[in-house]
């Protein structure tokens, strides 16, 4: 087993783990290389300023300035409190997916009373989301979340597209989130080509209302929307973000980092260790400790830490089975059975390759026209 000497990343959570001469992972190089090109390092509070004004110029006869996905966790809740410092008109938008606790529906109610803004909700149709994350069980992939990460990033375009929003508020936060999760734990959350593969292959129902959008309108949105990462601006600590949103907005924790959702909950706290070997919490200590928000002996003893009990396990457990009407015998199937690569389904990157390809050529006929 290899450890980093300045966080604690180790290999055998991430098995694509690179370490230098002195010991330290290639994840601290990339927190090194991003918190330099955070606006908070380069006239964050001017540059914040600005775009709170192009996206209030922007927004001018229109019903509002931007479009923010909220959860009801920290990051989503914490900016939703900061735009409305700023004095900016934000619509809100959820994707219910079936699986949110209580908790995270009295904070998104909270969210809403206290900052006044709309909200849209979107709520999947159950039996069709179901039948994809049961395909996704059958495809053992490790990306279990892809499709509702998915569904909220269309069903937030959808929402700009609609109401013409230019700007998108993004909770990405380098000082408490890093860059990137290892490779090795993640797929590409826009690749509506693994979804569709893995569900033709594994699932019984016809996708009729998933939100989704073909390949080359995703690339169109995408190109018109502009992405704000307003927590990048300045650096707020993840117990300050939490006390202000306690205070203003009477939020309450759930003990874990997108514990707002049960399945998440249960996905990250349970299947992940035990069938992926791979603990998402030494990643997010690892960035509090590059963020220098703690230090390497603090994280190592909050990693240690129960942090999901085994009563709250059972529970979820139970309730996780009964609502996907898995077996006891079917789920430990899964658990047993060996990882298999998203790549081993199609996959959008090959849309990507003759994308750009195509771009290449053109250029290519261009450049020999012009001679």
């Amino acid at each position: 087993m290899i450890t980093c000497t300045r966080c604690i990343m180790d290999s055998v959570n991430d098995r694509n783990l690179i370490v230098d001469d002195k010991g330290v992972c290639n994840h601290c190089y990339a927190y090194d290389k991003a918190i330099k090109n955070t606006p908070a390092l380069n006239d964050g509070d001017k540059k914040s300023l600005e775009m709170v004004n192009l996206m209030k110029e922007e927004g001018k006869g229109k019903p509002y300035d931007c479009i923010l996905g909220i959860s009801g966790g920290v990051d989503s809740t914490y900016l939703a409190w900061l735009a409305k410092q700023k004095g900016l008109r934000v619509l809100l938008v959820h994707c219910d997916n079936g699986w949110n606790s209580e908790l995270a529906v009295q904070n998104v109610h909270n969210i809403c009373k206290f900052t006044g803004f709309d909200l849209e909700t979107n709520v999947l149709d159950w039996e069709e989301f179901k039948d994809i994350q049961l395909a996704f069980f059958k495809a053992h992939v490790i990306d279990l979340e892809l499709p509702y990460d998915y569904a909220l990033m269309i069903t937030i375009y959808k929402a700009a597209l609609k109401y013409k929003i230019n700007y998108v508020l993004t909770g990405h936060n380098v000082a408490t989130e890093g860059t990137y999760l290892p490779k090795s734990w993640r797929h590409d959350k826009t690749d509506i080509v693994n979804i569709k593969d893995i569900h033709n292959k594994f699932g019984k129902l016809k996708m009729k209302t998933f939100p989704h959008f073909s390949f080359f309108k995703q690339l169109m949105v995408h190109k018109k929307l502009k992405t704000v990462a307003f927590l990048n601006y300045t650096f707020v600590s993840q117990k300050t973000m939490k006390d202000t949103i306690i205070r203003d907005f009477e939020w309450r924790d759930y003990g874990g980092k997108h514990f707002e959702n049960i399945f998440t909950r249960f996905y990250q706290g349970y299947i992940l260790p035990k069938k992926f070997n791979v603990n998402k919490r030494q990643f997010h200590f690892s960035i509090l400790v590059q963020s220098k928000q703690i230090t390497r002996e603090q994280a190592l003893k909050l990693y240690e830490e129960e942090y999901y009990s085994q009563e709250l396990i059972s529970s979820d457990k139970d309730f996780v089975l009964k609502k996907l009407n898995l077996s006891e015998e079917e789920f430990e199937k899964f658990i047993n059975t060996k990882e298999v690569l998203h790549s081993n389904y199609d996959s959008i990157s090959k849309y990507w390759d003759k994308y750009f390809n195509t771009i290449r050529r053109g250029k290519k006929l261009l450049l020999l026209k012009n001679k």
